[in-house]
């Protein structure tokens, strides 16, 4: 069994090279270099009006918001969840997540996939590239 607690997670910052103050914090804790067969989780954080970026996703997502505000674009629909909201997002529908409310907003989505490869619009720095994902490997914890 892997186990995570989010709050002991290494955030890595990263920014959009257009929006140098657009800084989302996130890390894969769950991923095929983990040791997950079938599943995979990102889990990120953002402040109010910072975006994770207009992105496709090759699995199915869904979201889970732990703590805060929310607003989750699909398309074209928006939606604002809040601390124990849900939303399922398909494989590669182009969505967004910004963040909605006064705090912190922390979120999780899973992936019924072990390895998830994620095409934004916005380069991402500090990597230089359009195209994110899980993590190629770790050491998988015992």
């Amino acid at each position: 069994m892997h186990t995570v607690q989010t709050q002991q997670l290494e955030l890595l910052p990263a920014h959009h090279r257009a929006a140098e103050a657009n800084v989302v914090r996130a890390a894969w804790p769950l991923h095929g270099g983990t040791g997950s067969r079938s599943t995979a989780a990102v889990y990120f954080e953002l402040e109010r009006g910072i975006r994770l970026g207009r992105h496709t996703d090759s699995a199915e997502e869904v979201l889970v918001v732990l703590a805060g505000e929310v607003d989750v674009v699909v398309g074209d629909d928006r939606r604002r969840l809040t601390a124990g909201g849900m939303a399922v997002v398909p494989a590669e529908a182009p969505h967004d997540v910004i963040g909605a409310g006064d705090g912190t907003a922390r979120v999780t989505g899973i992936f019924p996939a072990s390895t998830v490869v994620s095409v934004f619009d916005d380069e991402w720095l500090p990597y230089g590239t359009r195209v994110l994902g899980t993590p190629e490997e770790t050491a998988v914890p015992s």
